[in-house]
């Protein structure tokens, strides 16, 4: 197996993740890479988990996700604890051994000349990838490009672990074929401060050069369906049920605001159990707030329910939501505060840190809360939705923001020159 060097022109190019699928903000940026690899020329092969991709440019492997049985029992064993048994060592090595032999299989059946682990080598979610693809890469110096999104340092439930070897050495790696790229510039602070990586910033885009296409007509009974009633305001937080979104303060500001309104959350509470989404509808009840959980007619594709429902996209509601709300106490960069303003919808959004570092200073106008639900923001609030003047001056000052700084033509000129300067394209191209 040959594999390209350094400096070489790249053609073929490899992502390689846990899951790529559906609408998680790392499988979504990846495609906006792969859109922009396309006008560069090249094809782009996907290695993964789970996927949805072509099947004729895709590699699956079942012990590649993390919510492998194998995988999610280490996993289990190893955070929380300070020591780990011998033979879960054993384990963790044989898989990795298994997952590198796919992947020299994987470069070798595409021809690849480039890869790029999407936080594979960011988030130990599953540990015997990231040691595969690092020993990969030591054993080839394949040229590549780790995407991270989320370290393990931001998420408290990492920090007590037995594992804390494999994470010095595989979250990521230090090698010298490897680019480091981060979503937001606290990451490259952190990762420079822990690690003595240099890496690049490159936010997450929307395509902002063209607006979204108006509703049509499988839309037109989306209120209906949520059952909004016509004088009911439609609150959309539009994020999954995590404690780190926050959603008891959009629940106290639909309280405060004092109008007749339905909150509608989109997503399930994923992997990290019910508890909180429990926490949140008896707190609703506290508030005489309706809150409803619409994931199971929400879903990246249209369609039917099993009980004859029609299921929608995010993007099918998002145009007759009144506001969004987006709270969360930590986000990686903000899918859903640029979506909000690719729709043109106001959105209330808590001040977390990459938004006060990365996006605020850039003069976006927005309801904002600091950790709590303010008299001001509630105040704010009632304002917009009472001046559709005011209101549509807002969206569409920060739609044209928007697109000046985060828009899929400044993602495509960022990767290009970034290419160019590491010899992978060639200067006149596109």
């Amino acid at each position: 197996m040959a594999i390209a060097r350094m400096g070489d022109k790249v053609n073929k190019v490899g992502f390689i993740s846990t899951r790529i699928a559906g609408t998680d903000g790392v499988s979504l940026e990846l495609e906006k890479w792969a859109d922009v690899f396309k006008k560069f020329g090249w094809t782009s092969y996907y290695f993964a988990g789970e996927l949805d991709r072509p099947p004729e440019r895709s590699y699956r492997v079942a012990e590649a996700h993390f919510t492998h049985p194998e995988i999610k029992a280490i996993h289990n064993k190893v955070y929380g604890v300070t020591t780990r048994e011998r033979a879960l060592s054993k384990r963790i090595y044989q898989l990795a051994i298994l997952l590198k032999d796919h992947l020299y299989e994987f470069v070798k059946k595409f021809d690849i000349d480039l890869i790029i682990p999407q936080n594979a080598l960011t988030i130990p979610l599953n540990i015997p990838l990231g040691i595969a693809i690092t020993e990969f890469i030591a054993e080839t110096s394949i040229p590549t490009i780790a995407h991270h999104h989320d370290f393990y340092w931001e998420r408290d439930r990492f920090m007590v672990n037995a594992v804390s070897d494999y994470l010095r050495m595989a979250f990521p790696p230090v090698l010298p074929s490897i680019e480091h790229v981060v979503i937001n510039s606290v990451a490259d602070d952190q990762l420079s401060l822990r690690t003595g990586i240099s890496s690049h910033v490159v936010h997450n885009v929307m395509d902002f050069d063209n607006p979204p296409p108006p509703p049509d007509e499988y839309t037109f009974d989306v209120r209906q369906a949520l059952g909004i009633a016509d004088d009911e305001l439609f609150v959309l937080q539009p994020t999954r049920v995590v404690q780190r979104k926050g959603i008891e303060h959009a629940i106290e500001l639909v309280h405060r605001v004092g109008r007749k309104a339905r909150l509608v959350i989109s997503h399930a509470s994923g992997d990290e159990g019910w508890d909180y989404e429990n926490r949140l509808k008896d707190y609703s009840k506290l508030m005489k707030v309706n809150t409803i959980f619409v994931d199971d007619i929400i879903n990246e594709e249209r369609g039917t329910t099993p009980d004859g429902r029609k299921i929608y996209t995010l993007e099918d509601i998002y145009p007759y939501a009144d506001l969004v709300t987006y709270p969360s106490t930590f986000e990686g960069f903000g899918n859903a505060f640029l979506e909000t303003l690719y729709f043109k919808k106001p959105i209330v959004v808590n001040t977390y840190s990459i938004y006060l570092k990365d996006i605020k200073p850039k003069g976006f106008k927005v309801i904002e809360i600091d950790g709590y639900v303010t008299d001001q923001a509630v105040e704010q609030t009632k304002q917009v939705l009472d001046n559709p003047q005011l209101c549509q001056e807002m969206v569409d000052h920060d739609y044209q923001l928007a697109k000046k700084y985060f828009s899929y033509s400044v993602l495509y000129q960022g990767l290009r020159n970034y290419m160019i300067d590491h010899g992978w394209l060639a200067p006149d191209t596109c």
